[in-house]
């Protein structure tokens, strides 16, 4: 910062004790190395601010930077879930609706109904054979 050299301290030293007296220089000396010393404290404190600043500033970039990535990220995701979502409601009413066909067309509007397999026969039907049963089961002939 000054560029004071040893021949430069010698002069500054000479006019001090010619100015000052030999009685109050060395507890003007003292003083100004304790007025130096706060000095170079405060330089210091002012640095250490600085530093943490301009590291906060850097954090604070990083965040924003990162938050950015995240939202990025998290759009990707919600694009894919609702992708996926769209594809699935798509598969249920495709299959609702063949689940509706299969079963018109099992059941024709106009025809009967074939009775439950453990059911009474009705008083008409004593005869008969069950529909879309299975055919009785053979008799045991003894040997």
């Amino acid at each position: 910062m000054f560029d004071v050299g040893f021949s430069e301290l010698m002069v500054i030293a000479v006019v001090a004790l010619i100015v000052i007296g030999p009685e109050r220089l060395p507890r003007v000396a003292r003083t100004m190395g304790h007025l130096f010393g706060r000095l170079q404290r405060y330089v210091n404190d002012v640095k250490a601010d600085i530093n943490r600043e301009i590291e906060l500033d850097e954090l604070r970039k990083f965040k924003s930077t990162f938050e950015d990535a995240a939202r990025g990220f998290e759009g990707t995701v919600n694009t894919t879930v609702d992708s996926v979502q769209s594809e699935v409601s798509k598969a249920e009413t495709e299959l609702n609706s063949l689940t509706k066909i299969e079963d018109t067309a099992a059941a024709p509007s106009g025809a009967p109904q074939a009775a439950p397999a453990g059911a009474a026969p009705q008083p008409g039907e004593v005869g008969r054979e069950p529909q879309g049963g299975a055919p009785p089961p053979p008799e045991k002939t003894a040997v």
